[in-house]
C-alpha cells in the first residue's frame, strides 16, 4: 500500500449520525477513498448523514470528487426503509455534484429506490477502474445479493458491501437477491482475491472491522460449503 491512499472506515450512529437511532441498528459502514497528494477522494455508500460524511472527509485536507454505489438498498444509498426515509445521494447531490459510480445492472434500481437521474449515475461493467488522483479502484460485479453488486479492490484491500461480511454473506431473499449468483459470486468470482486482501464489510455484524480474506476462508460458514448443492441447501431461501 502506498503512503498516499488515504482510507477511512466509519460506523453509521458512532462515528457519524449520532443519535439516529435507525443508523445504530443498522450499523452500516461507510467508506471513504483517496489520495492525500492530489487531496481527491470518493465516499462509498454515503448514507444517513450524508453532508457530515462530506465534512469529515473536507476535515482531513481532502475534498470529495465522487460516490461509490455497492447496491441500491436505502441503507447504503437512501430511499424509503421500514417506513422511514434514509438521506443518501439524493441528498449528497444537493451538497456537491459529483458523479454516482454504480454497477450496470444496478443503475435501475438505484433510480427507482432514489429518485436520482440518469444524468448523476455513471454505470460500469466489472473490472472497470475508477481512478482518484493516481490511487485505482477496481469495480468488481458481485450479483446475489442484488444484481449489480459491487465489490471494490484497491492496495490489497477488499470493499465488500453487503456481498460478504467477515460473518456470512449477504441476504438472497430480497428483490433482486438470487442465490446462485450468490454461490457463483463467493465460490467462484471472488475466488481470485488473494489470501492476504483485508476484507472490509458494509455492516458491522461481526466483533471485528476487517480481517484477511485467508480468515474468511478459514471460518465464514458462508465459504464452508464445496458444491452448490450444498450452498443452496444452506442459503437458498
Amino acid at each position: 500500500m502506498t503512503d498516499r491512499l488515504y482510507f477511512q472506515q466509519w460506523l453509521a450512529g458512532r462515528d457519524f449520525a449520532v443519535g439516529d437511532q435507525l443508523a445504530r441498528q443498522m450499523v452500516n459502514f461507510v467508506y471513504a477513498i483517496g489520495d492525500r497528494d492530489t487531496g481527491e477522494a470518493v465516499i462509498v455508500d454515503p448514507a444517513y448523514a450524508p453532508g457530515e460524511i462530506v465534512t469529515m472527509v473536507e476535515a482531513d485536507g481532502l475534498r470529495v470528487t465522487g460516490v461509490l454505489a455497492t447496491h441500491y438498498h436505502p441503507d447504503h444509498v437512501g430511499g424509503e426503509m421500514m417506513g422511514m426515509s434514509i438521506a443518501g445521494i439524493e441528498e449528497l447531490l444537493q451538497v456537491i455534484d459529483v458523479p454516482i459510480h454504480v454497477q450496470r445492472d444496478e443503475v435501475p434500481w438505484v433510480q427507482r429506490r432514489t429518485g436520482v437521474g440518469t444524468d448523476s449515475l455513471v454505470a460500469h461493467d466489472s473490472s472497470d477502474i475508477v481512478t482518484v488522483g493516481s490511487i485505482d479502484i477496481e469495480l468488481v460485479h458481485t450479483p446475489g445479493h442484488t444484481p449489480g453488486s459491487q465489490c471494490f479492490l484497491v492496495e490489497g484491500r477488499l470493499v465488500s458491501g453487503d456481498t460478504l461480511f467477515l460473518e456470512g454473506c449477504g441476504r438472497t431473499d430480497l428483490p433482486g437477491s438470487d442465490p446462485e449468483e450468490m454461490y457463483r459470486t463467493l465460490h467462484q468470482r471472488l475466488m481470485r482475491i488473494s489470501d492476504d486482501t483485508v476484507i472490509f464489510p458494509g455492516h458491522l455484524y461481526s466483533a471485528d472491522r476487517s480481517a484477511p480474506m485467508e480468515y474468511l476462508r478459514r471460518f465464514n460458514y458462508a465459504l464452508a460449503p464445496t458444491t452448490a448443492e450444498q450452498w443452496l441447501a444452506m442459503f437458498a431461501r
